[in-house]
């Protein structure tokens, strides 16, 4: 989901396994997800005091999530994106806790340096005034699968780690966020006891039309075996998915989108009319932020 290129298209269910073969009892609801809810959380690849942003610090409620994005992670989070989060992070949501922002880190699918990662997790966490101004990390470009031996997802692990313990020696009370953004479903590897990699992780990104036709793989995590299942059994919080849809016709279409992410079992959701090319995620829907935060919480 890097700015400026175009968005992780989900790959065909024929290209990795056959999709939803024998899963239902793999897949099983924990209690939890009988009351969760839907959240919004907004990409917004854009630069700090622009209209995308300025509207994201007005809406009623506020998102629950937004992702700020310097050059890619790769330009200084300095004083006017700190502030800039700040400002974000004093929202309140529907849920009535603060807008968590994340800041941006691209990994190209496990094949970036480590070190170099976790150069750009410490240009958000590693501030010249020692405090907190990002609740987390947001890792793009992710591997969907495990890799050889799990290399991959060792990988991730890895960098969910190391993230905690720079916010912790930040703010030893923080609860911080990490997401991991493939794009489309994952393997389930990434979720399992022990080696969870992250919080959160986008399991679909692309267009309303490939939401509502073909584009969805039937689930939000696969295993190599059994094929594509809602992994609702690893949610007990029921925030452990989120789907970006991008190119929706209106807000009608908006309301569909988000009560499909709901039930395809997302805890977290964006819709906008923003088109792929040359940034989906660089202005706010022309339905306004507050009609779609206000839509999420009616839901669940």
């Amino acid at each position: 989901m890097r700015k400026g290129m175009k968005a992780l298209l989900a790959v065909t269910a024929s290209a990795v396994l056959l999709a939803g073969a024998g899963v239902g009892a793999v897949g099983t609801a924990s209690a939890a997800e009988s009351t969760r809810g839907l959240e919004i959380g907004v990409p917004a690849y854009v630069w700090p005091g622009e209209p995308m942003v300025a509207e994201l610090e007005t809406a009623q409620p506020a998102a629950s999530i937004v992702i700020l994005n310097p050059g890619n992670g790769d330009t200084p989070f300095d004083a006017p994106w700190q502030a800039q989060a700040d400002r974000l992070r004093a929202r309140t949501t529907a849920a009535g806790s603060h807008t968590k922002v994340l800041g941006y880190v691209h990994t190209e699918r496990a094949t970036r340096s480590m070190d170099a990662v976790k150069a750009s997790v410490d240009n958000y966490l590693k501030t010249a005034d020692g405090r907190l101004h990002v609740d987390g990390i947001f890792f793009d470009t992710v591997s969907r699968d495990c890799g050889t031996n799990n290399a991959d997802r060792d990988y991730y692990a890895a960098l969910r780690q190391y993230v905690q313990q720079r916010v912790a020696a930040l703010d030893p009370s923080a609860e911080e966020l990490v997401v991991d953004n493939p794009g489309t479903a994952i393997a389930d590897c990434f979720l399992e006891p022990g080696h969870r990699t992250a919080d959160t992780f986008v399991t679909f990104e692309g267009t309303y039309a490939q939401y509502t036709g073909g584009g969805w793989l039937g689930g939000n995590v696969f295993n190599y075996t059994a094929g594509y299942y809602s992994g609702a059994s690893f949610d007990p919080s029921g925030t452990a998915f989120w789907h970006l849809v991008h190119g929706v016709p209106g807000a009608a279409e908006m309301r569909t989108s988000l009560d499909t992410a709901f039930t395809r079992g997302a805890g977290y959701a964006y819709a906008t009319d923003d088109l792929l090319e040359p940034n989906p995620w660089n202005a706010a829907p022309t339905w306004g932020y507050s009609a779609e935060t206000s839509h999420a919480a009616s839901i669940g």
